[in-house]
């Protein structure tokens, strides 16, 4: 059969691609002139924005397109905390899962022969497939989220679900289900900076002890120094009678379990985990001053 004669996967991220590239490229940390303490600001109105997409197409979790606006979301503060494009999976462009050698590479042809070269990546599953799958220590996991490159492997990994209704009868599948994929994860990648973030919508609140068990579930989830680094909770409120908008029931959260807070510790493990001449931008933004160091790509021969 012809490449022709096979049917293209639809790719999701389309939908929410041009909102997430018109966001400004800001620095995420502010620094306290005071205390110099740093604070990480993630981008909520982007957050709401992209859920209510699938949402208001009557396209819930049932359909996988609110998991990947999900994902679009933490990929972009990700790249907004300084991570390199190319290493944040999925991209913001296609192949969504493209090495970043492969990427360097491509770059460097010659410019008539890059859109050429490019296209036949794009249909190479193996070179560039449409998701991240991670060799943990028993079996191959489909992550969410990763920062990856060749030479240091998998940095960051983020696990995202979403439950929009039927809590108290599938929550403790959840806490199965995430506690092993991170024992697994951890099983073969002890430094790895590791998070898992929950999606909620906001009716969980009216089932009577139903939140405070997610609370408990995700705060036992990095309780073990082989789980989780971080767990999050987003409590997102919609109406379906007369749909307009999502969004964020932050009043709700726990501190502990604020987007803030959750993005802040994965990337300081990653930064605590890694030498200094590794991950400069990061630092530099976080730190918000120019370091004399240059980013070291490659390891010592």
């Amino acid at each position: 059969m012809g490449r022709s004669a096979v049917p293209e996967r639809e790719d999701v991220f389309d939908s929410f691609d041009k909102l997430i590239q018109a966001r400004p490229d800001s620095n995420p940390w502010q620094v306290d002139g005071v205390t110099g303490r740093a604070t990480y600001l993630p981008d909520h109105e982007l957050l709401q924005t992209l859920i209510g997409i699938p949402i208001g197409q009557g396209q819930g979790s049932q359909s996988g397109r609110l998991a990947k606006a999900i994902d679009a979301w933490v990929a972009h503060e990700l790249r907004r905390s300084g991570f390199p494009p190319d290493e944040v999976w999925p991209r913001l462009t296609k192949p969504r899962v493209l090495p970043r050698e492969l990427g360097l590479y491509l770059s460097n042809l010659p410019k008539s022969l890059q859109a050429s070269a490019y296209e036949q990546v794009l249909h190479n599953k193996p070179a560039a497939p449409s998701d991240a799958r991670v060799l943990g220590r028993a079996y191959v996991k489909q992550v969410d989220v990763l920062v990856a490159q060749w030479s240091r492997g998998p940095e960051l990994l983020i696990s995202t679900k979403s439950m929009v209704s039927s809590f108290r009868n599938n929550l403790p599948n959840r806490f199965e289900e995430s506690y092993g994929d991170a024992k697994n994860l951890r099983g073969r990648y002890p430094l790895v900076s590791m998070g898992f973030l929950f999606v909620l919508r906001s009716t969980v609140l009216e089932e009577r002890g139903t939140f405070e068990r997610a609370i408990d579930m995700l705060r036992k989830l990095r309780e073990e120094n082989d789980v989780y680094d971080a767990t999050c909770v987003v409590l997102a409120e919609w109406s379906d009678a007369a749909f307009s908008r999502v969004t964020l029931r932050q009043d709700a959260v726990p501190d502990d379990l604020r987007t803030d807070a959750f993005v802040a510790t994965l990337v300081d493990r990653v930064l605590e985990r890694t030498p200094v001449e590794m991950h400069v931008e990061v630092r530099e933004r976080r730190e918000h001053r120019e370091l004399p160091l240059e980013e070291d790509h490659e390891p010592d021969e």
